[in-house]
């Protein structure tokens, strides 16, 4: 039997047309490695099933005779095929409850599953992901929001121009309109009531980077922490340039000893000895993107009372929150629930704890889009699969009936198999404890 890829339709929402191939690593799996590749019509996906089939791939419903169906998303369990392997995002390794029906059903069925999101080098560093794009996206998606914000207040800036990420036809697009506004911004001048204008990004990762790639389109200077706390503002002209700030972890947490040094490694390991002190620079940013994966062991960045203190501090600038990570009540404890494609922002009211669907109201407008990299389908595609066609030959022509421990993976595939032969694969067996309760299928 010919080794076999199936590429699936997502369904997951109406918005997702991302692909985990495009018909160009097509091309290069059927033409150099001999795969054969199935791929499942769609009338929504960003490359269109002509694009595949002209490269050599079948159009087919049926996706059964795959070695492997790969996607993006979740695939409903009601649509999982028996004994079949499959490698998406399958959001299953936190034990999250609204996935646990659908990881019982791999392994009632006697599936395989592996998950993009364990695919790593032996340093643990992830291999594919979306999250470059994710910060891409949530960026233009902020500035968006701030400038309707601003237009809202009665304060028109070139801002008011930019669009939503998924209204440009491509990265390139965003770059000659974003380079446009920022131009206009830096002869018109930043409205005096606005400067400094300050963007303060959490984290140097994949998504904090993307993030800063857009800022940067724009007459940007950036100032440490420091500066920002200091109000070092000598090199910076506030009528014509916007401040850039990263925080990396030493700005966001401290030893509770006052005489401790910081040290990363011992605030990864031991995170109880240290606490938030993120809150003394809220009060001098204009807008907050927050990058940075979040955990209940570790200290917030944004609380409740934080953004009391801050509604009622009228020193403080800060409008504006790009929550691109998402965590719901998490880091940025404000952010009470996920927006969407079709609805992006809602206002956040401090003094009442209730958040408000839309642009307007008291308080602090929130973007928390949870599937951003699907805003910019084709060129979020393009990166994912470039990561992505180098193992695919491996995984096509994977023996999932052999042994676990004899699998013939590459090591970073090996990594990311959680289901093997309906059975939690070693490393994984703590997610037992999260299916008690799960009917069986």
């Amino acid at each position: 039997m010919r080794p076999t890829i199936g590429i699936r339709h997502e369904d997951k929402s109406v918005w997702e047309r991302r692909v985990p191939l495009t018909p160009d690593h097509v091309r290069t799996l059927i033409e150099s490695h001999g795969v054969d590749v199935l791929v499942e019509p769609s009338a929504t996906r960003i490359f269109p099933d002509d694009a595949y089939r002209e490269v050599g791939a079948t159009l087919t419903a049926d996706l059964s005779p795959s070695n492997v169906i790969v996607g993006v998303k979740e695939i409903p369990a009601a649509k999982l095929l028996p004994g079949q392997a499959y490698l998406y995002f399958s959001h299953v390794i936190k034990g999250q409850a609204y996935n646990m029906v659908m990881l019982r059903t791999l392994l009632d069925q006697g599936c395989h599953l592996l998950d993009y999101e364990k695919v790593c080098d032996d340093d643990g560093r992830r291999l594919i992901f979306f999250g470059r794009h994710a910060g891409l996206a949530g960026m233009i998606d902020t500035l968006w929001a701030l400038g309707q914000r601003l237009k809202l207040e009665g304060v028109e800036t070139p801002l008011s121009e930019v669009k939503r990420a998924h209204a440009y036809a491509d990265l390139e697009e965003v770059r000659e309109h974003l380079r446009g506004i920022g131009a206009r911004l830096a002869s018109a001048g930043i409205p005096a009531q606005l400067r400094p204008l300050v963007f303060g990004f959490t984290g140097y990762g994949n998504v904090s980077q993307g993030a800063q790639e857009i800022i940067d389109l724009l007459p940007t200077v950036e100032l440490t922490p420091a500066q920002l706390e200091q109000g070092a503002l000598d090199d910076v002209d506030p009528a014509t340039q916007l401040i850039k700030v990263v925080f990396h972890e030493e700005h966001m947490v401290a030893p509770r000893e006052q005489d401790h040094a910081f040290v990363l490694q011992e605030y990864y390991d031991h995170p109880e000895r240290y606490q938030g002190v993120f809150a003394r620079y809220l009060p001098r940013l204009s807008a907050l993107i927050n990058c940075v994966y979040w955990d209940t062991i570790y200290p917030r960045l944004l609380s409740r009372e934080d953004a009391r203190r801050l509604g009622a501090d009228p020193t403080s600038r800060l409008r504006v929150i790009g929550d691109i990570s998402c965590d719901i009540e998490g880091g940025v404890e404000i952010t009470l629930k996920p927006t969407t494609v079709d609805a992006p922002t809602f206002v956040y009211d401090p003094a009442t704890d209730v958040a408000t669907d839309g642009l307007e109201g008291p308080g602090f407008l929130i973007m928390a889009i949870d599937n951003l990299p699907c805003e910019l389908p084709a060129d979020a595609s393009r990166s994912f699969g470039d990561a992505l066609v180098g193992l695919a030959p491996a995984l096509a022509a994977a023996d999932f009936a052999a042994a676990t421990d004899t699998l013939a993976l590459p090591p970073a595939l090996k990594r990311a198999l959680i289901v093997h032969q309906g059975r939690l694969a070693p490393g994984f067996e703590y997610l037992q404890q999260y299916l008690e309760g799960v009917a069986q299928a």
